[in-house]
């Protein structure tokens, strides 16, 4: 709710600031079309401006790369316009989330599913997935979306326990697949350590920052602090459970525009599996993770399957 309230808060004042500007050039004699015309560039300036931003700190605390993962200039550009599309559209999704990502009606579910976003987004940026798992025949997944969004991890965490909890009453499952894009693994695992890993069947990590981002440190909050690299949360979360006994893949990408240094989102116990040409925000609209996000889904059912197949 925060973060759909914040967002269209934003989208509304700038309209508002340009058809004022608008109507004062107009008033002055300038023609009314080119204001017209410039709408949606207007909107967009600003994803093009972040995506930027983002870019230039991903390669400038870039990881060491291997020779076979580097890009050509034309994938570079097809992967910044990729990245930049995925923040211009997430805006009206996350605006939109209740309407693009609304709760399954309770059934009876073995495994259910649930996103997790990451920070300073809701539930709506899971809606192309949604899409993919309509698409599969796959049961609707549900999503949680915490707040506020600048709060600590470990509230977030709190959350997602209620979550989980309600996910099991509506499908009388005993366990869940846990899916979480960028800070949403870190909320995951803060989970598993504070309330054990018993209701979680597999956890999927996408983009997360498992040692931290230096992105991170140009921004403030408890759960930015939180997500510096080298923070005493992030020292004891590795310490303590770096998979919480939980199986785990990472999946993450060699060009990641909001995590670096990069290989920060492999995880010690993990089934790292990296991606290349693909920025942040473009990873959970992008068909190979999809595609593999699926295939962890499978195995974690047709394991529960074999092992209630057992007893």
């Amino acid at each position: 709710m925060w973060t759909a309230i914040i967002l269209a808060a934003l989208v509304a004042g700038g309209c508002a600031a340009y058809g004022a500007w608008a109507a004062h050039a107009v008033g002055q004699g300038a023609p009314l079309w080119p204001f017209v015309v410039g709408i949606p560039f207007a909107y967009l300036a600003f994803p093009l401006l972040f995506t930027i931003f983002w870019f230039v700190l991903a390669w400038w605390f870039r990881a060491d790369r291997p020779v076979d993962v580097h890009l050509g200039m034309s994938k570079r550009i097809a992967m910044f316009f990729g990245e930049f599309w995925a923040i211009a559209r997430s805006v009206p999704r996350m605006i939109l989330y209740r309407l693009l990502m609304p709760e399954p009606a309770p059934a009876q579910a073995a495994l259910p599913v649930v996103f997790l976003h990451g920070i300073g987004c809701n539930a709506g940026v899971w809606s192309g997935f949604r899409h993919d798992f309509a698409r599969r025949a796959m049961r609707p997944p549900y999503a949680l979306s915490y707040g506020p969004p600048l709060n600590s991890i470990e509230d977030f965490a709190d959350q997602l326990a209620a979550k989980i909890a309600t996910v099991m009453s509506a499908t009388g499952a005993a366990q869940v697949v846990l899916v979480c894009h960028s800070m949403g693994g870190l909320v995951a695992r803060a989970y598993i350590r504070r309330y054990g890993a018993a209701k979680v069947r597999r956890l999927v990590t996408i983009g997360t920052p498992h040692h931290g981002s230096m992105h991170a440190w140009f921004m403030y909050g408890p759960s930015l602090v939180q997500m510096r690299p080298g923070s005493a949360w992030l020292d004891e979360l590795n310490r303590i459970a770096p998979a919480g006994g939980v199986p785990t893949t990472s999946i993450w990408s060699w060009h990641d525009s909001m995590v670096a240094p990069q290989a920060s989102a492999q995880l010690e116990g993990a089934d790292n599996s990296p991606v290349v040409g693909v920025g942040h925000n473009a990873l959970i609209d992008n068909e190979q993770v999809v595609a593999r996000v699926v295939l962890e889904i499978r195995r974690a059912e047709h394991e529960a399957q074999d092992e209630s197949g057992a007893t």
